[in-house]
This record gives structure tokens, sequence and C-alpha cells, in this order.
């Protein structure tokens, strides 16, 4: 009971936000692509699509590590760990954070990835394979590695907190956020650099989802093929981008006077159990998924304002969440604002949740919800509000946040206005 206690007068805040995406990098850029309905989706142009049903994708433009990162380094990530310290350095001076004045052993990381460092081993094994490699890259493990990420932005910021990596694939993020949300609301941190990361655009791996055939064959235009919700969906568009954000104490936040973009009220997480690739169709496990944040978060269902769904353009996983969304929320589902932003972005994997918190971060902020581009044909099986092609005007209370992995791994985040308590 006394730990109970302990925990619910931890209140936990977020301060900083940084993004890497196919429509923006920054904060701001990304912030005013989505409220604008601007998509990031795109022919592809890193290897040869011609023999796929898909030839889209959500590529990062202009992304240039050396603005963020020394080059030494920059030499030593792969292209998802440039990516995630790249935000994470952008979330840290968003949020005006000296850590020099802190306790390094009371700052730590948690990084979110379903893939890791798989452009570069790709790249290995076609040279080794090819005979222009006799062996692999000394660096070779450590640039594959998931944790490269956390290790890298630790080492590098000399903090001494918890150094943590998450690997539940398209949950990843949003897993990673609200884990380093229970490690300051427990009292065992007072700042955590979190997020999620992922560059899966190699050959092998869009070659992969292609022969799954969950990818969409609506090429043409590619700035139309993901379609949340929509009765047309017929698959998601792999993409690739980072979203890192700053958490830490009210306490903390007050002391030094920060800006506080939104409160992290609860997270809940589960497993369907049920199939590797497929959510239940009744959407069960993910109606207890978002109950289970909610209770956590000491919030009532009809106190949600706005949900920044999963939404990938799938047949199954659209119909399931929605389903789960009518049977958490009854009647008031219907009075919720649901958005998709992987209809501008595509599917970044274990990037997906950690954007979509920042969305509802600044969702909250602004009172202004980004749409979901592409809704053009009713499904009855999805008969909600999904804010279709254009932004909403709106004030955000409370807002929800979905992430539901391969495997079954499902994730729920609650984020409120830290001025209403």
């Amino acid at each position: 009971m006394k730990k109970s206690s302990v925990k619910k007068n931890n209140r936990v805040v977020i301060t900083g936000i940084g993004a890497v995406a196919p429509n923006g990098i920054g904060k701001d850029n990304f912030w005013q692509a989505n409220v604008n309905g601007i998509s990031g989706i795109d022919y592809t142009r890193t290897f040869d699509v011609d023999n796929f049903d898909t030839k889209i994708v959500g590529a990062v433009k202009n992304f240039n590590a050396s603005r963020y990162i020394d080059e030494t380094s920059v030499r030593k990530l792969d292209r998802f760990a440039q990516f995630g310290v790249a935000a994470s350095k952008m979330a840290l001076k968003d949020g005006s954070l000296k850590l020099s004045n802190l306790d390094p052993k009371r700052i730590g990381v948690c990084v979110g990835s379903g893939l890791g460092g798989i452009l570069f081993h790709e790249e290995q094994i076609v040279d080794l394979l090819k005979r222009k490699l006799k062996k692999p890259n000394p660096l070779a493990v450590v640039k594959i590695m998931p944790n490269s990420v956390s290790a890298h932005i630790s080492i590098k910021l000399k903090i001494k907190g918890p150094n943590l990596s998450i690997s539940t694939a398209c949950s990843s993020g949003l897993q990673a956020i609200g884990s380093a949300f229970d490690l300051i609301r427990d009292a065992r941190a007072d700042i955590m650099i979190a997020g999620g990361t992922e560059a899966p655009l190699t050959f092998f791996t869009f070659n992969a989802f292609n022969s799954m055939r969950v990818m969409t064959q609506r090429n043409n235009p590619p700035d139309k093929a993901s379609c949340p919700f929509d009765k047309n969906r017929d698959g998601f568009v792999l993409s690739e981008g980072a979203g890192f954000i700053i958490l830490e104490s009210l306490k903390m936040a007050q002391k030094r006077n920060a800006n506080i973009y939104a409160e992290v009220l609860g997270f809940g997480n589960n497993s369907s159990a049920y199939h590797i690739v497929m959510p239940q169709p009744d959407g069960k496990d993910i109606e207890k998924t978002m109950h289970l944040a909610l209770e956590d978060a000491d919030i009532k269902p009809k106190d949600v304002d706005y949900i920044n769904a999963h939404g990938t353009s799938t047949l199954s996983n659209d119909r399931a969440e929605t389903l789960a969304i009518k049977n958490l929320f009854g009647r008031h589902a219907y009075k919720l604002a649901i958005s998709s932003t992987k209809s501008m972005i595509g599917h970044n994997i274990g990037a997906a949740g950690a954007l979509g918190t920042i969305i509802g971060a600044l969702t909250i902020k602004n009172n202004l919800i980004p749409p979901t581009i592409n809704y053009k044909n009713f499904d009855p099986d999805c008969d909600l509000n999904y804010v279709p092609n254009k932004a909403c005007d709106k004030k955000i209370n409370v807002a929800l946040i979905n992430a539901f992995g391969f495997g079954g791994s499902n994730a729920s985040l609650v984020l409120g206005d830290a001025n209403l308590r």
C-alpha cells in the first residue's frame, strides 16, 4: 500500500520533444506537416522494387546525421541509431535541459526499436557474399545491436541511471516511453530520455514485408496510399523515423521552470497471446490494454477526448481497434476524436508509438487534432470519428495513445493537461 502511494505522488511530465519523420525533421516541421495533412510517402529510390507489388515507402528526406552527431560517431552508428541520437538531441535542446547541473545517477535512457541495425547488417552480409569483404567490419556487432542507441546516448552524455532497450515490434517505442514513465513514477529516476527509432528500408526487409502481403499495393499516387479506417484500405506503408521525448518528475520540471507539453497519467500493456501477426478479431485484448492504461491513470473512459490510433491501414487492425474502442467507451466512442498519424508517415515500426506520443502531447498543448488523411470511403465496421482529411480545433484534456506489435505486444499510454490536476 505504501509503495502505491509513493507511485501516485510522483507526477511525470513531458518537457522536450524531438522528431525525425518522413514528413518533417524537428518538432515544429513534424507538427506543421501533420496538422496540414502533408504526407511523407513516395516511391522508393534506394533499391529495386520492379518485382514487388508495393513500390512506395515513407523515407526520411534530407537527413544529415552530421548536423547532430560528430563524424567519428556517425561512422559507428547504423541509420536507425543516427535517427535516434539526433531525435534525442533535439528533445534535450527543446527541453532546455542542462545535464551537467544534475545527478547523472538519476538520469536514464530507454529506447525502443523493432529491428535494430538491420541496414548495416544487410550491407555486411551482401558484401561478404559478394566477397567484397573477407571479414565483417570490427564495429559490426555494436552497429547492429538494438541497444546501440541507448548506449551511445548514455556514454556521450555520461548519464548513469537506467540504460534500457526494448524490442516489441511495432509497440517498441510506446513500451519504452511507458517503462521510462514507470521509473520516474517509482522514484527510481528523475529524468528519462525515451523514445523509439527505426530504419527498416532495406531490400531484404521490404521484400520480407512484401512477401507477407501486409503492405499496400496502391502505389499511385503514393501520398494517397495509406488510408486508415477507409473501406478501401489494403495494407500499410513501411517507413522509417524516430521520436524522442524528455520525461521528468513534475517537481524537477517546476524547479527549473520547464515548458510542459503534457502530463503522463497512466500506462498499460499486455499480450494478446493469439497470433504472431494478426490481432484478435474481437479486439478484446486491445480493449483490455486501453482499460489498463485508463485504470492506471485513474481516468474514466468518458473523460478521454482524443485517441492517437495505431491505425495501420490494414483491414484486420483497423477493424479490431475500432471494435475495441466501441466496446470500452460505449456511446462515448462516437464523441471521441480519433486519428492515425500513419496516414501521413506510414508505419515506422518501433518509432510509431513514440511519434504518436509526440502528436498526442502537441495535440493537448495546442488543442488542435491532426487529421486522418485519405479517408474517403465509409466502412460500416469503422464508423467512428477519425477526423477525416482536415485538422480539428478541440479542447483536449486527455489523450490516449495506442501501439500494437507483431507477437501480440500491446501498449496504451494516457496523457493529460498538467494544469488540470
